[in-house]
């Protein structure tokens, strides 16, 4: 029989649909078709099949030979193909056994002398073919990624031989031994030890990573709010082993690879002002995930907010609601998630020192109000604290009275957490409208103050909202039941941006 049939998986945003190599050799002129919507570099794998299986010192067929990527409709790209479409080649020209393909997935790109490389999005298709029930054969450089996926059977392999042989005899790859993972500790460098003063924006910090609240930090250059948004990974509750699942399948598939040493970590992405809205949100011809979605459960930082191109900041809008973000093109669409927490920087004013009592303010009332139009009130409604972080004294920068360490703070974190889930199964910011009726209820005086909270800063329905939730969070850091009066008025004292525009 001239027909053998070779399991892989192809990668559709964090996806990986099975794909069938079907491949059948026939009578007539010599030659290598493939078919099923191969991309450039599919196209291409033909050649370094022909040199690998030549320099592994097995037979190239002298015949047509016709390659099937099924389903047609489902487009390929990558090297990921060269392995199964080389064993599909030596199954139906009789020269491996094609007794157990059967039992496995195979991905993996082919040197021209046999050799394999590694390949990406190894992780989401790690997940899948322990759903299927069968045994993945990669690279040996993917091997300790695909052993991430609890339950999955893996192999790794460094050499075409080496694959074959396994199919010959069951039992020519051991499996990969896991890596050994650091301590949440080692792997965090940054603590918020290490941030002197500043205790209202380290409360604010603290009340954000407790309830998943978005976060705005106004105030002059360098008076911390870089690094205070850098220790904010440190003091979040640890990601459940499903989250971590998830941010390390984003992390596969995108252009850097996934670093095993941050496995379970939560990510923190900083970038510049200068990137564009398809770098934010992710796209390309084959849509890959762009920073929102590469901050999956982590911080999206974005330093310096009224510099970025206002167009490139309203794409995060539809987002910071949803958590996903759709990429559609002509001929397909891909879907990432893209929980993030947001957390932002600005300065007052253009110039940087409004308001601070050692420099003077060079900027005219005109600039300062165009500069911080720069920031859309739809998207400024969409983050729940707005702080200003004041200059230091230097006698405050001198000070050798210890600060509290990200692990102590982490520990109030965590318990509050844990009671939003077990109150309502999310955090506090993810709360619907209904909900918050209910976990969030206030008394009528309570409810007198923050209508005229509201009616002085000309608040919206959606900053009434997000009060309400910053106020359940900080009751929650109290242990308290119900919200008092002291945290409603702690949480209107969060909305800086709004006092500044009111005035």
């Amino acid at each position: 029989m001239s027909l053998a049939i070779v399991y892989t998986r192809a990668q559709v945003g964090i996806d990986a649909p099975l794909v069938s190599v079907e491949v059948h050799l026939s009578g007539g002129l010599p030659g290598l078709s493939i078919v099923g919507l191969p991309e450039a570099a599919v196209k291409e794998s033909k050649d370094r099949v022909r040199g690998a299986i030549l320099n592994s010192q097995f037979e190239f067929p002298i015949r047509r030979i016709t390659i099937n990527l099924a389903p047609a409709d489902l487009p390929k790209e990558g090297g990921r193909f060269d392995l199964p479409i080389a064993l599909g080649i030596l199954a139906a020209s009789g020269q491996v056994n094609r007794a157990r393909l059967d039992q496995y997935e195979f991905l993996g790109e082919l040197a021209l002398g046999g050799e394999l490389r590694g390949v990406r999005g190894v992780l989401p298709a790690a997940l899948a073919c322990r759903d299927a029930g069968r045994t993945l054969l990669t690279p040996q450089d993917n091997a300790a990624e695909a052993t991430l996926a609890n339950g999955t059977k893996v192999l790794g392999a460094g050499h075409l031989l080496e694959v074959c042989q396994q199919l010959a005899t069951g039992c020519a790859l051991q499996p990969p031994t896991g890596q050994p993972r650091a301590p949440l500790e080692a792997v965090l460098e940054r603590d918020l030890s290490d941030v002197r003063g500043q205790p209202h924006a380290k409360r604010a910090l603290e009340i954000a990573a407790a309830g998943g609240h978005n976060l705005l930090m106004i105030g002059p250059p360098g008076t911390g709010k870089t690094m205070l948004a850098s220790r904010l990974p440190g003091i979040m509750p640890p990601l459940t082993e499903d989250e971590a699942l998830e941010t390390a399948a984003i992390a596969s598939i995108s252009t850097q690879g996934l670093d095993l040493k941050q496995w379970g970590v939560r990510p923190f992405r900083a970038p510049h002002h200068t990137a564009s809205g398809v770098a934010l949100v992710g796209g390309g011809g084959q849509p890959r995930p762009g920073e929102i979605s590469l901050a999956h459960h982590g911080v999206l930082f974005l330093d310096e907010l009224p510099e970025y191109d206002r167009r490139v900041l309203e794409v995060l809008r539809q987002p910071l609601e949803s958590g996903r973000i759709t990429i559609s093109r002509a001929a397909r669409q891909a879907d990432f998630p893209a929980q993030f927490q947001l957390i932002a920087a600005m300065n007052p004013c253009p110039c940087g020192y409004l308001g601070d009592a050692e420099r003077r303010c060079a900027c005219g009332q005109e600039q300062v109000r165009r500069y911080r139009a720069r920031v859309s009130g739809p998207l400024a409604d969409r983050i729940d604290l707005h702080i200003e972080v004041p200059r230091l004294a230097h006698r405050v920068l001198r000070g050798e009275a210890p600060e509290e360490s990200s692990a102590t703070v982490r520990s109030r974190v965590c318990i509050a957490r844990d009671r939003q889930l077990h109150r309502a199964g999310k955090p506090n910011s993810a709360l619907k409208t209904r909900e918050i009726e209910r976990h969030c209820a206030l008394n009528d005086a309570d409810h007198k103050l923050l209508e005229h909270a509201l009616e002085r800063l000309g608040l919206s329905p959606r900053a009434y909202h997000r009060i309400l939730k910053v106020s359940r969070t900080i009751a929650d850091l109290a242990g308290s039941e119900g919200i008092k009066t002291a945290h409603l008025a702690e949480a209107i004292s969060y909305r800086a941006l709004d006092r500044m525009q009111a005035h």
